[in-house]
């Protein structure tokens, strides 16, 4: 009998079990913290790790994190079902359909050209913002573009959520990780710009051809297009304009006004009635579409909360210390080189039950740079080792809701994901790898 590859949902269970278990086999241990006014966060003292009597999670309070994680998470979930509904009213207008087909016509005979816009795009908004939950909402008009073009779904969500991801681990901008890690360590932001986006397009070029080569979905090559597609009508055009305005809008907040979740829930929700609006969808349509799409996006919500829950149970049990210590105290003692590739896998491997990339900056910033003083190490290395491999590691692990929501948004099982992107990405691991050490030399 062909076992079936486990479901989005009990993977991500699986991994709450996990973490329980770990509160019984890892010793707990705690460093003290302080407050960082230049961040206005607690950070971790470096040497004042110490261990202490440990607390294991008990089943009971192991189920209770899923509701727990869920409500921890409440500002994504609601962003991902609003945007999920924001777009569902907007393709009920016939928007997408009609942009999607126009454009397509335009690039029939320059497909490869078309997914370049597409990864050049992700990849910007990834660098500018950290793009990735808003990614879910996008996953049906992702499909279409799939089927339209004879791509593969695994290939069409790499050249979209891949490239936003590699935009914003190789990228010199992010808000959510590279500024972050670069103001606790007390270098410049924004430096080493120049020496990310060689990195970065090195990275992003081999990404984009390599799904441009393989993603072809040979069972599919039957395409259908438009002969002449139409004029894209007036209200359509205005549709589409405001989608694009709304993303303008939403990337000058967050790097201007310091908006959050619930700003951008906020401006998403108002962008969905104006276009059911201006769609003609009328007032009980334009609310149909979105409960619709609330009830695409609820399981997207789910996954995010459960990737939450992991982390949740393995705080109650205080042993996240416990795991860092772990990873990043012997490479002190390693030559530079070494301990450059070294913080970067521990960080990937740290991402694994720390799934929040500005939480990880807060926990491991303030241990690694001393030991960088100590060993001779630029402090910009130590910000390169923690984006690659917090930044990289988000395509594969599955205690990233944002990947999971998106791949069964996509309908696409974590097993092919992987049988699909686990060579590029190890290729890109490899690039991340030749940057820090470059990085000893250059930086």
């Amino acid at each position: 009998m062909k076992i079936a590859f486990p479901h989005p949902m009990i993977i991500m269970l699986a991994f709450v079990g996990l973490a329980t278990i770990m509160t019984y086999l890892i010793p707990a241990g705690l460093f003290d913290r302080k407050l960082d006014e230049s961040t206005g966060r607690e950070v971790v003292i470096q040497g004042s790790y110490k261990t202490i009597e440990n607390r294991p999670v008990s089943i009971g309070n192991m189920f209770l994190s899923v509701p727990q994680g869920i409500v921890e998470g409440a500002e994504v979930v609601v962003l991902i079902l609003i945007i999920g509904g924001a777009f569902y009213v907007v393709d009920k207008t016939g928007a997408f359909q009609s942009g999607l087909e126009s454009l397509i016509h335009k690039f029939k005979n320059a497909k490869a050209f078309l997914l370049v816009i597409v990864g050049l795009l992700f990849a910007t908004a990834g660098a500018l913002n950290g793009l990735q939950e808003e990614i879910i909402a996008m996953v049906p008009l992702l499909m279409l573009l799939s089927n339209k073009i004879g791509y593969k779904k695994t290939a069409v969500v790499a050249i979209s959520l891949g490239s936003a991801l590699i935009g914003g681990s190789f990228g010199p901008t992010n808000p959510f990780s590279v500024i972050i890690a670069q103001n606790i360590a007390e270098v410049p932001l924004f430096s080493g710009g120049v020496f990310r986006m060689v990195f970065l397009g090195i990275a992003l070029i081999f990404w984009i051809v390599y799904v441009i080569r393989t993603g072809k979905d040979q069972e599919n090559q039957e395409e259908i297009h438009p002969e002449i597609p139409g004029k894209i009508s007036v209200s359509h055009t205005f549709i589409l304009l405001l989608v694009a305005l709304t993303f303008v809008i939403m990337i000058y907040g967050l790097t201007n006004w310091s908006w959050d979740y619930n700003e951008m829930s906020a401006i998403f929700f108002a962008m969905g009635l104006l276009a059911g609006i201006i769609g003609k969808l009328g007032i009980n349509g334009t609310a149909k579409a979105y409960s619709e799409g609330f009830s695409e996006m609820v399981f997207a919500g789910i996954i995010v909360g459960l990737a939450r829950s992991i982390y949740l149970i393995l705080q109650e049990g205080l042993v996240i210390d416990t795991i860092i210590y772990a990873l990043f105290n012997p490479l002190e003692n390693l030559p530079l080189g070494l301990s450059a590739v070294g913080m970067m896998l521990s960080q990937a491997i740290l991402h694994i039950p720390v799934p929040s990339t500005s939480g990880q900056a807060v926990l491991t910033m303030p241990l690694l740079t001393p030991i960088a003083d100590l060993i001779g190490m630029s402090r910009q290395v130590v910000v390169l080792a923690y984006q690659y491999g917090a930044g990289i590691m988000d395509l594969v692990t599955p205690s990233n809701g944002g990947l999971m929501a998106i791949l069964a948004a996509a309908r696409i099982s974590y097993k092919e994901w992987i049988q699909y992107a686990w060579k590029p990405i190890l290729v890109v691991f490899i690039i991340a790898a030749v940057s820090v050490v470059s990085g000893i030399f250059f930086l």
